[in-house]
């Protein structure tokens, strides 16, 4: 599960977004809408596709609720922002420390990663959430009905205040 502590470089991403909750998950809808455009965006940086949630400015889980709205993101990292497709937009991923796991397995079964993560990786941590995106990114081991898939949660984190 947890694999390193990392600091992403600042990340240009182009793909569409919405307001969702747990309670109210339209992130299949999200990516229907994505997938078709994904080959009109220009200036693609790898394969991969990243899933990133922008929580309100909550400093535990502990405050999140399944009612919680939170935007979420279907995209691509690009290189810059020359052309940008109808029905996309932008977004900087500001350049960060980050915690990063690996999810193995089936998607239906990553609440019990993030249950993890959040319930005893990060309490017994030195570190607190921060407040920037958090990601999740689908390379080429993403199968989410495969036992053998993997896809990579990055949470922003920052030293615990004294």
């Amino acid at each position: 599960m947890f694999k390193c502590l990392s600091v992403l470089p600042e990340k240009k991403m182009i793909g569409t977004c919405i307001y969702t909750s747990l309670a109210k998950n339209e992130t299949y809808a999200l990516w229907h809408q994505f997938m078709p455009l994904v080959k009109e965006i220009p200036h693609k940086i790898g394969i991969e596709l990243y899933s990133i949630e922008i929580y309100p400015p909550i400093k535990s889980f502990a405050e999140f609720t399944p009612h919680t709205a939170f935007k979420k993101w279907a995209c691509v990292e690009v290189s810059t922002f020359d052309v940008l497709p109808n029905h996309c937009e932008t977004l900087i991923v500001p350049s960060g420390l980050y915690a990063v796991f690996v999810h193995y397995g089936l998607l239906s079964k990553a609440g019990e990663t993030i249950q993890y993560i959040f319930t005893e990786w990060l309490p017994s941590s030195d570190y607190e959430l921060d407040l920037r995106p958090h990601l999740s990114i689908m390379g080429s081991a993403y199968a989410p009905e495969s036992e053998h898939s993997q896809e990579e949660l990055w949470i922003p984190i920052q030293k615990k205040s004294p």
